[in-house]
């Protein structure tokens, strides 16, 4: 049995969360386990953003809850709670379950296998673990499906649309023994889409190989927001003009053609000769509001003309900012560390 077959679909993100889940992050894992503290105040400030609008649960190390002062502090707001489920790295949108909702409201979740970005990582059994588990504790119906998927590899339009690069589902590293028709299939029958917009490549430099979540999202049905570059000596600008070309020129699930919303990326930055991957795109819908990374320094004018964007957008949200800087030496920014459950009827 599968979603599709019990009328269960991925609704967008815009819908109505019942709480965000996010994880703590963990030092033995980090790239820069020396900027621990760094990281945690990110998370912090990330996760109170969020509680300013939903409630938020903490996927935590059992030792954190005991040992992490500011953990304690965080669970001084009554939005924020803690859930002990051992892991090994913090990025919940990857590694956590994609929640879906039927006609009559009810909401499940599906659990992908999860290999750490191609196996890039080890270890990650803990991390492959934590989606039943988080599924378990809200007590919703599980979907396990065979295939290594991680969230922020794509976007849907919650009416039939599902957003995703091929550097990413198509690469050798993921599910190699399956077609880009076999993927699509399977996509199909668990999330319940109708048709997948494949781009070719993500940002320069993402270590996630090309994850969706930073160069393309949907903002409404039939409209989509992509970060573009203008310098063509910067590798960005090839990828963006060819998802721009292929955009152009494709359509959604019924049909529509696309309205495109450029915003400009923001200046290239580089730590320890390796190129940061810098995304607006890595911003988080909740509840009456948008978590929007921001970078400051350069970046001041682009962060300004993002949030003057975004915010023409959705007069109807609050766009919250927050310090894009904090974590984007570990790979990834806001959007990375969330996982909403939309709501519905359990």
């Amino acid at each position: 049995m599968y979603p599709i077959n019990c009328n269960y679909k991925m609704p967008a993100e815009w819908v109505k969360h019942t709480r965000t889940f996010i994880s703590w992050p963990v030092q033995r894992s980090m790239c820069y386990p020396e900027d621990y503290e760094t990281v945690c105040l990110g998370y912090a400030e990330i996760i109170k953003a969020i509680a300013e609008f939903e409630p938020v649960t903490i996927v935590m190390n059992p030792a954190d809850v005991e040992e992490s002062e500011m953990l304690a502090y965080l669970f001084k707001n009554e939005r924020i709670e803690g859930l002990a489920i051992e892991h090994n790295d913090a990025w919940l949108r990857d590694n956590g379950p994609t929640f879906l909702v039927n006609d009559g409201g009810e909401v499940a979740g599906v659990n992908w296998h999860f290999n750490a970005w191609g196996g890039k990582y080890a270890p990650w059994d803990l991390d492959d673990q934590v989606a039943p588990q988080i599924l378990n504790f809200v007590g919703l119906k599980r979907f396990d499906a065979p295939l290594v998927m991680e969230g922020g590899s794509l976007h849907v339009d919650g009416e039939g649309t599902l957003l995703t690069t091929e550097e990413c589902l198509l690469n050798a590293n993921r599910n190699p023994e399956l077609t880009k028709e076999q993927i699509e299939a399977e996509l199909k029958k668990f999330l319940n889409i109708r048709k997948v917009v494949w781009l070719k490549n993500g940002l320069d430099g993402d270590e996630t190989d090309g994850h969706i979540d930073n160069i393309a999202c949907f903002v409404a049905p039939g409209k989509i927001l992509i970060q573009v570059c203008d310098d063509p000596e910067d590798a960005n600008y090839a990828i963006t003009q060819e998802s721009l070309r292929i955009l152009s020129r494709e359509t959604d699930a019924l049909g529509r053609k696309f309205e495109i919303i450029p915003i400009q990326q923001p200046p290239k930055l580089f730590y320890n000769n390796t190129r940061l991957t810098l995304s607006y795109l890595n911003f988080y819908f909740v509840n009456g509001g948008i978590i929007l990374p921001i970078f400051g320094g350069k970046a001041k004018e682009t962060d300004q003309l993002t949030a003057q964007v975004l915010g023409e957008l959705f007069p109807e949200r609050r766009i919250r900012t927050v310090n894009g800087m904090a974590i984007i030496r570990e790979g990834g920014n806001v959007h990375c560390t969330t996982q909403q459950m939309p709501g519905g009827k359990r």
